[in-house]
């Protein structure tokens, strides 16, 4: 068992899982296809069964459309950044946040990844209960939970290596199961009968909070688009195979949730939203293998995005991939058995969005229009530099953030904006730290934009002491 350890181990290591920056070899296809199995997820399944009937079914799936589209430009241009530089995303918030700034959104990303970790285990859990006690008779939701985790778990700890020859795998097969469920869903039932479903006022959504929540969930993923976009092998490469796969998989998911639970409505059956047992008894055990290897495709990126964030963190340690891996994901294994978080599911969201819509309009623009689309070799340092700013943080950075993360809350929360809280929080965070920064861009000079594996061996030294 030590020996295995230790081989895995050493893989990792020249796999470059590790700390500092990873040069990028995977195509288009292959880039596609993770994000593609990645995101056919159960929480944007269940996400579209919220949708209907508080508006119509045309509109939802419209406003998936539309709000799934805007939510890849802003994934795609923060991976774009991953691919240009070899950094995985919470790695890149030095360049804005400071060096030591940056512990700020790296903390709040492992916390966040977990609960969806522990979320989507959860879900997993339920649903295989469900077929298990149908079945059987037998009824254990915390077993079936911590099972599913620990299958994750151990999908990956191999590695992004071992997540790209098994995500494209479970994203076939799942495409073909839940192609089968649309051709049974409209087989029962016409386009027509769907757009009929009467539109329940009270549900209080409106076509334009649709658009928020379909964003929101974008952002909640671009947490980890420069950790996988990083392994392409050009940003055209990272760009086309993520936008593309991001778009088809997030409107298929959530597509099928809005239809699978507008196919209860129509069949006269309770439709509970957010609640994979509905459904699954709607369309059997074809729907609880999608929800089942859904969460398998996904919480393995989860696990490894925590995993990436913590390795790339700026702390005095050296920490390895396969120990910070195995700890994180014994935390999500015990996590899986907290069922109640599942009621919570929208609070979370809005709280994902509400902390990363700011942190990654500041990215945005700090990369593309302060930094001119380059970072220097310096980021990789963890003291000293350009990114030491003052006492290691970017002050500007984290208030122009605070702004934004408060502002995004107060529209939610407090004086709900008719427009939703994602996009005019998103607007109003990447003016203000515009303007704040233009100071620094014009002091900025103007390099050519160069992969930091490329950086020189003296450059990157302080990276094997204390990344």
């Amino acid at each position: 068992m030590t020996s295995l350890y230790h081989r895995l181990d050493r893989r990792l290591e020249e796999q470059a899982d590790n700390a500092g920056p990873v040069r990028g070899t995977f195509s288009v296809r292959r880039i596609g296809m993770i994000w593609l199995a990645a995101n056919l997820v159960v929480t944007t399944l269940l996400t579209g069964t919220l949708l209907v009937p508080a508006v119509s079914y045309g509109t939802a799936v419209s406003m998936i459309v539309a709000g799934t589209l805007c939510g890849a430009v802003v994934l795609t241009l923060v991976g774009n950044i991953g691919t240009r530089t070899g950094l995985p995303t919470m790695a890149l918030t030095r360049g804005a946040f400071g060096t030591r700034g940056s512990l700020l959104p790296v903390t709040a990303n492992v916390i966040i990844l977990m609960g969806w970790s522990w979320v989507q285990a959860m879900l997993a859990g339920v649903t295989v209960d469900y077929l298990v006690e149908s079945m059987t008779g037998f009824s254990s939701p915390i077993l079936f939970s911590v099972l599913c985790q620990t299958i994750v778990v151990l999908i990956a700890i191999l590695g992004h290596e071992g997540i790209a020859k098994v995500e494209p795998w479970l994203a076939v097969l799942m495409l073909a199961i839940i192609a089968w469920i649309f051709v049974v869903a409209f087989t029962n039932f016409s386009p027509a009968e769907f757009q009929a479903i009467p539109v329940d006022a009270s549900l209080g959504y409106t076509p334009v909070i649709v658009l928020d929540i379909v964003i929101a969930t974008a952002i909640s993923w671009t947490v980890l688009s420069a950790d996988f976009n990083r392994l392409a092998s050009s940003s055209r490469a990272g760009i086309t195979g993520s936008g593309v796969a991001y778009t088809l998989s997030t409107v298929i998911s959530m597509s099928l949730g809005v239809t699978a639970i507008a196919s209860v409505i129509l069949s006269n059956k309770e439709a509970v939203p957010f609640d994979p047992a509905t459904i699954v008894e709607a369309f059997g055990a074809p729907l609880a293998i999608v929800i089942f290897l859904s969460v398998m495709a996904t919480n393995t990126m989860v696990v490894y995005g925590m995993a990436t964030s913590v390795v790339n963190a700026p702390i005095s340690a050296r920490l390895r991939f396969l120990p910070t891996a195995l700890v994180l994901g014994l935390i999500s294994i015990i996590g899986a058995t907290w069922l109640g978080l599942l009621a919570q599911f929208t609070d979370f969201l809005t709280v994902i969005g509400a902390f990363f819509v700011p942190v990654f309009a500041i990215m945005i623009v700090d990369y593309y229009l302060v930094k001119r689309s380059s970072y220097h070799p310096d980021i990789l340092l963890s003291r000293g530099g350009r990114y030491w700013y003052r006492g290691g943080v970017n002050w500007i950075a984290v208030a122009v953030w605070a702004i934004g993360a408060v502002a995004s809350y107060i529209w939610t929360y407090v004086w709900p904006n008719p427009i939703g809280a994602t996009i005019p929080a998103f607007v109003l965070t990447f003016v203000l730290y515009l303007l704040a920064m233009l100071p620094e861009r014009s002091r900025s000079p103007h390099e050519p934009s160069r992969h930091l594996a490329d950086a020189a061996p003296t450059e990157q030294v302080d990276v094997g002491d204390h990344a």
